[in-house]
C-alpha cells in the first residue's frame, strides 16, 4: 500500500513534496544527500557547515554529480561541529535505465579518479554542446563557459536570468528536457563498473531516489545487490515506503536519507538520530 508522501514517517523524514522554503525537521541529525557548486547546487562547500547547523543537522554528505568535492581532504572532516561526509553521486547505466548511485566516505583511488576525470571531460563537451544549442535557438548569449562540473540547471538559470523569455521550469519543460530540442545525451558508467569503483573506494554504496524511475521493479533488484537504499527522500510523488523498508530487511541493507538539496536549504529529509544510528557504524571518524 502506498504511503502518503508528506509528514514524518517511521524514523526519519520521508517523502514529501520538494520545496526549497519548507523548513527543516528540527528532529533529524543527517542530511545525507546534498550538492554544493563543485556540480549544479547553490551552497559552496564552506557554507555547507553553518547551513547544516542553522538547519540542526550534525551530519551532511556531500554528494556532488560524478564529482568528489576537491574541498574535502578526508573522507569524513569536522567543520564548526559538522561532520561532512565525502560522498558521490554517480550516474550509470543499467542497460534497462540510467540510475543514480550514492558512495559515502569516499577515498580516492586510481581508477575512480580517472572514471571522474573521464566523465567531466565529457560533462565539459556535453555543456558546450547544449549551450551551443541554446544560444543559437534563442539568439542570445547566455555568458556561461563550459567547466566541471556543468550540467543542464546551470544552463536552466542563465536562460532564466537572459532576455529569453523563459523561465527555469520553462527552460526544462521546452528546450532542455530529455526530449527537448537542446538535449544532449552523457557517456555514463556501466552500472557493474560503477558499483565495483564506488566499492573499491567508499565505505558503502546505495541506490538514490529509487522510486525517481521508470522501472521500479528492476531498479529495486539492483538496489538488494548494494549495500543500502534512500529510505527517506523529498519525492513529490505518493512511494510505497512499506515496499522499501521490507527490501531494507530482507537485503539487509542500511536505509539512508537527505533532501537532494541543490538550493540552500538544508534538512526537508534525512535521518533522525535513531535512524542514523546504523549508517554512523559503518563511516569511519573524522580526520
Amino acid at each position: 500500500m502506498d504511503a502518503a508522501d508528506t509528514g514524518p514517517d517511521l524514523d526519519g523524514r520521508a517523502s514529501g513534496p520538494s520545496d526549497p522554503d519548507d523548513l527543516a525537521d528540527p528532529a533529524l541529525v543527517a542530511d545525507l544527500h546534498v550538492h554544493t557548486t563543485v556540480s549544479d547546487g547553490t551552497l559552496t562547500v564552506d557554507e555547507v557547515s553553518p547551513t547544516a547547523r542553522e538547519a540542526g543537522l550534525d551530519w551532511v554528505a556531500v554528494t556532488d554529480h560524478d564529482r568528489v568535492h576537491p574541498g574535502l581532504d578526508a573522507p569524513v572532516v569536522e567543520r564548526d561541529g559538522v561532520r561532512i561526509v565525502r560522498g558521490i553521486e554517480l550516474r550509470v547505466d543499467a542497460g534497462f535505465e540510467r540510475v543514480d548511485l550514492l558512495g559515502y566516505a569516499v577515498e580516492h583511488t586510481e581508477a575512480l579518479d580517472a572514471e571522474v576525470d573521464r566523465l567531466q571531460a565529457d560533462r565539459r563537451e556535453r555543456g558546450a554542446a547544449i549551450l551551443r544549442c541554446v544560444e543559437d535557438r534563442l539568439g542570445v548569449d547566455l555568458g556561461v563557459e563550459p567547466r566541471p562540473g556543468i550540467g543542464r540547471p546551470h544552463i536552466a538559470r542563465a536562460i532564466e536570468a537572459s532576455p529569453a523569455p523563459y523561465d527555469y521550469a520553462d527552460a526544462f519543460e521546452e528546450l532542455l528536457g530529455d526530449d527537448g530540442p537542446c538535449y544532449v545525451a552523457r557517456e555514463v558508467t556501466d552500472l557493474d563498473r560503477g558499483v565495483d569503483l564506488l566499492r573499491e573506494s567508499c565505505a558503502f554504496v546505495g541506490l538514490a531516489h529509487p522510486f525517481r524511475y521508470d522501472d521500479v521493479d528492476a531498479v529495486l533488484e539492483i538496489a538488494r545487490d548494494l549495500d543500502a537504499i534512500e529510505r527517506f527522500y523529498p519525492y513529490d510523488r505518493r512511494v510505497d515506503t512499506d515496499r522499501i523498508d521490507r527490501l531494507v530487511s530482507s537485503a539487509d541493507l542500511l536505509a539512508t536519507g537527505g533532501s537532494d538539496a541543490h538550493g540552500r536549504t538544508l534538512g526537508s529529509a534525512g535521518l533522525t538520530a535513531a535512524a542514523f544510528e546504523p549508517v554512523r557504524e559503518r563511516l569511519p571518524d573524522p580526520r
